[in-house]
């Protein structure tokens, strides 16, 4: 089995890369590979509960974040010091997350077959 780190690296509004990398993990853990997640910077802001996008004018993707179970992504990583710099805390979250330190992720990324960035 193949393992997949797909970083998110930008704010929830304003592009969608987020949710193109959100399609590919889900798409990629469909077909058996092994998908972690890995949220820093701004990206951290995506897993914060109460969202209403479309207030901002894009579609409801962020609710997608829930069905990660369902696709056996159950390795979610958040970077301590982005959540740190943002003033978020674990309890933020709509989802069951992992707060990580740099290290760690650091760590994730070197042991995964592939990495990709969005």
């Amino acid at each position: 089995m193949k393992s997949l780190v797909i970083i998110f690296r930008h704010a929830p509004f304003g592009t969608t890369s987020t949710r193109e990398g959100l399609d590919f993990a889900m798409l990629s853990a469909s077909f058996e590979q092994q998908v972690s997640l890995v949220f820093t910077n701004e990206a951290v802001l995506h897993l914060l509960a109460g969202q209403t996008p479309e207030q901002a004018g894009s579609k409801d993707y962020v609710s997608a974040f829930k069905a990660l179970s369902l696709y056996d992504i159950d390795t979610v990583l958040v970077c301590a010091e982005s959540m740190t710099t943002l003033g978020i805390h674990p309890n933020d979250f709509s989802i069951a997350a992992t707060v990580a330190t740099p290290e760690v992720i650091t760590k994730t990324l070197q042991v995964a077959d592939e990495v990709l960035v969005f």
